[in-house]
């Protein structure tokens, strides 16, 4: 039986959402963003301001710019990431640097970001790796005694909770979330910047569209007092629009349930492999949420394979799987501008050595996740 690595299902009343916006003659961001902004802050647990963006990418690059960063300043990024995380850094000038992973969450490590604090740095930005809470209590800690801020990229992580709090109400400059097409909600492309600060919202919200200081829906629903806009700084195009917003907000509805659809995934992967020579993902801790966007595996000493060995046995019965990540030391670009080599990231070289990911999203089936173990148990029993 063939298994994707990822499928999306669509209920007829979000793709009714979708439809009527079509028909409500006002496409771009208006009354539906809005809503999803709100609903998205609810969601949390209120208390927040929520800015509605068109990717992740483009919220960590409002969070970073309106944080003030710079040339000749420093961010400290994990080196186990998607490249988005590093790049908006060199977007506005500034230096990455890469911090190694702790070898059981993959998050990164607040006692290698100690070691990588400079007069620099200016600001810190983890990742909540595979939908788990990176250790946020420590780097808080390490940012409020250097200055510095935390810029969450929580682009696997809703809904997910770490250290009793959801992730996105640790009181962090920012936390910004994806709702990319395979995300644990999705807009198709989208996303979406948390914070408790104002001032910060604001500036988001101005930067995200133009640098306009006048909501366009505002200005193009009769009220004749809006069309006089200032330009108040060269901003950006990064505005959600209510076509994304409506779907948004119908799957926003069902985030909780999917997430537990998930869980119960990763909770018959761990049920059925815990026998096997293969280190499974860790849950989260007593009392915080998983949101299991992500569910790798990784060799041991004792696995009698080699990783190209399962991956043969998984394409030969049409199963999908992936890597998360080639650390972004071994990539070109990263490697060559900064002179980076494995030595410096053993934690993050072994897992990629060893990793792979399973299929795992809400609408996968056991009898699928009994496939996927039935190929793995064959190769490895």
């Amino acid at each position: 039986m063939p298994v994707p690595y990822f499928r999306l299902k669509l209920e007829e009343a979000e793709i009714e959402a979708v439809v009527g916006v079509l028909r409500s003659g006002w496409l771009t961001s208006g009354a539906e963003c809005a809503a999803l902004e709100r609903e998205f802050a609810e969601a949390l647990g209120g208390g927040v301001h929520a800015i509605a963006v068109n990717s992740n990418t483009s919220g960590m690059h409002l969070a970073l710019e309106a944080a003030g960063v710079g040339p000749g300043d420093e961010v400290i990024v994990p080196d186990l990431t998607f490249t988005a995380t590093a790049e908006v850094v060199r977007y506005l000038g500034a230096e990455v640097v890469f911090a190694d992973v702790l070898p059981d969450t993959l998050c990164i490590d607040p006692g290698c970001v100690r070691r990588l604090l400079t007069h620099r740095t200016k600001a810190i930005l983890p990742v909540h790796f595979g939908g788990l809470g990176a250790e946020i209590g420590a780097l808080q800690a390490i940012a409020s005694e250097y200055n510095i801020v935390i810029i969450e990229d929580a682009a696997h992580s809703f809904p997910a909770s770490a250290a009793g709090s959801a992730i996105g109400k640790h009181g962090s400059f920012a936390t910004v979330f994806s709702f990319y097409a395979n995300k644990t909600i999705t807009t198709g492309e989208g996303g979406m910047i948390v914070t408790s600060d104002e001032a910060v919202a604001q500036r988001c919200r101005v930067m995200r569209l133009h640098g306009i200081d006048r909501d366009a829906f505002r200005r193009f629903q009769g009220d004749s007092s809006t069309w006089n806009y200032d330009i108040i700084a060269p901003g950006f195009k990064y505005n959600l629009p209510d076509i994304a917003a409506a779907l948004g907000r119908r799957q926003l509805a069902r985030a909780e349930a999917m997430r537990e659809r998930r869980a119960a995934i990763a909770a018959r992967y761990h049920e059925k492999l815990s026998s096997l020579p293969l280190e499974l993902p860790p849950g989260a801790p007593a009392g915080d949420k998983h949101a299991w966007h992500l569910y790798p595996v990784r060799l041991t000493a004792d696995t009698p394979t080699k990783r190209s060995d399962l991956e043969a046995a998984l394409a030969a019965a049409q199963i999908g799987y992936s890597v998360h990540y080639t650390p972004l030391h071994r990539m070109s670009y990263w490697r060559e501008r900064y002179g980076l080599s494995d030595d410096r990231f053993p934690v993050a070289t072994d897992y990629f050595r060893r990793c792979l990911s399973l299929p795992i999203f809400s609408d996968m089936r056991i009898d699928e996740a009994d496939e996927v173990v039935s190929v793995i148990r064959d190769l490895l029993g």
